[in-house]
């Protein structure tokens, strides 16, 4: 099962794939996702690294190069040291908040609403502003209609492998959000300044996506809209 887990899976053929990995977190097993997309020049956009083993390099490598390398949230960066050792030609876009997080990771920009022109016009961007405890970029890739996520949406439940039970507590007791798409708990514990962070999602709900891709918990291939719309309902209501 682990070593399944290391290896790519294809959402969007030639365009679009994902890897899964284990963590470990607040005492809680689950896995993260990372995503990798190929842009319409062959170069590949590496969005939230993970454990890169030499079996997924090689994959990796087999579809193009590396050239971007996204941090896409605050609590999303602890492989992107080791993603640029094994990609040191790669761009490196880190969401505000990781600098914060690691002093001494090198990288060339911050991403912010406006896309850097190597992926202006396939991938959209809007950076999350306002919340208190965790911040994001969302991404959306035009070409695929597909809404690309870290935090801001979590859909673990009874199909979603690896997780622990320690997670299955606090989703079904504390949080309530088992088997519901829902946005992680540090946003939940506090939106912060609500107008911003609605100005945000609003932005990306006016996006054409119609599926989601997430770093937690089970992809959202139908209906992702409305799903979304009703994982946001209580912070675009406010």
């Amino acid at each position: 099962m682990a070593e399944e887990r290391t290896r790519l899976k294809t959402c969007v053929d030639d365009t679009l794939y994902v890897a899964e990995y284990p963590i470990r977190y607040a005492g809680c097993d689950f896995l993260a996702r990372m995503t990798l997309v190929r842009l319409a020049d062959g170069a590949l956009w590496l969005h939230s690294p993970g454990t890169i083993d030499g079996t997924l390099k090689a994959e990796i490598d087999s579809l193009g190069p590396v050239r971007f390398v996204i941090g896409p949230g605050n609590f999303h960066w602890l492989h992107l040291g080791k993603a640029l050792e094994l990609y040191p030609d790669a761009k490196t876009y880190i969401c505000p908040g990781i600098e914060r997080k690691d002093p001494t990771l090198k990288f060339d920009e911050f991403l912010g609403d406006q896309p850097p022109p190597a992926w202006a016009g396939e991938i959209d961007q809007v950076l999350v502003r306002g919340t208190r405890f965790i911040w994001e970029v969302a991404f959306f890739h035009r070409p695929s209609k597909t809404l690309i996520l870290t935090d801001l949406v979590e859909n673990i439940g009874d199909s979603t492998p690896g997780v622990g039970i320690a997670l299955k507590l606090w989703w079904k007791v504390v949080f309530r959000m088992w088997n519901k798409a829902r946005p992680a708990p540090e946003y939940q514990l506090g939106w912060g300044h609500k107008k911003a962070v609605r100005a945000s999602l609003e932005k990306i709900m006016e996006w054409d996506f119609e599926r989601v891709i997430l770093s937690h918990g089970e992809p959202i291939d139908a209906d992702a809209k409305n799903i979304v719309r009703e994982a946001w309902r209580k912070p675009l209501a406010a």
